[in-house]
């Protein structure tokens, strides 16, 4: 389910995780780079960017064609390279354990945000994967259904995913390590396939029903083996 644009809005968490020297430093890259100087991939391969990301700064940042080359103007990847130094190619690192999506109905009961017991050990699986690698950090991201006003949607997805991240560090997984961010209903799953089916309300059973695998929480770990 990882798209191929990671959303900037994680950069703020990974700069942190990561050990950028300084937020000046931050706001000249558009990309997130770790300790040790490289651009840091997600377990699919993909560069996170930071909240400073647009096309046009992609293209004046050292490793924009690196990352980004696709969506940026031709001329950008074949003309002469730029005065700042190219990014070293990163070295060849374990597969990260990947992205995990739990269904917020296994999480949590309809429309809250304590973890119910099944939810637990499902996140007990979480910590024990995380145990096994050398953690960079965990992404923690919930979502919501279309049912309800888009503010309190909003919410509901915040306040579960921070609970997801006080669990893991009720398990001993550092606070610094888990990012931890709500998207509400903006990312839905089902498309269209519920349309038609009747009231947007959470009486609606049907809908409620068939938008369930919109209630869920995007978990990531990344680190190395």
């Amino acid at each position: 389910m990882i798209k191929h644009i990671v959303k900037s809005t994680v950069a703020a968490a990974l700069l942190a995780t990561l050990g950028i020297a300084s937020m000046a430093q931050a706001q000249e890259r558009v990309y997130v780079i770790d300790q040790r100087g490289d651009v840091a991939i997600s377990g699919t391969g993909l560069c996170w960017r930071t909240g400073y990301w647009t096309p046009a700064a992609a293209a004046n940042d050292p490793a924009g064609c690196q990352c980004d080359r696709d969506l940026l103007p031709a001329s950008t990847c074949t003309s002469a390279p730029k005065a700042a130094p190219p990014v070293a190619t990163p070295a060849p690192r374990a597969p990260s354990a990947g992205k995990i999506s739990l269904s917020a109905d296994a999480l949590f009961d309809f429309n809250k945000d304590v973890l119910r017991p099944e939810g637990k050990a499902k996140l007990d699986e979480v910590a024990a994967q995380a145990d096994t690698l050398n953690l960079e950090v965990i992404i923690a991201i919930g979502h919501t259904d279309r049912i309800g006003k888009d503010a309190y949607n909003q919410r509901l997805s915040e306040r579960r995913a921070a609970s997801v991240k006080r669990y893991l560090i009720s398990k001993g997984i550092a606070d610094n390590l888990i990012y931890t961010e709500g998207k509400g209903e903006t990312q839905p799953v089902t498309g269209g396939d519920c349309d038609g089916l009747g009231a947007e309300n959470g009486r609606n059973k049907k809908l409620v029903a068939c938008l369930q695998p919109d209630r869920r929480v995007d978990i990531e770990l990344i680190g190395t083996k």
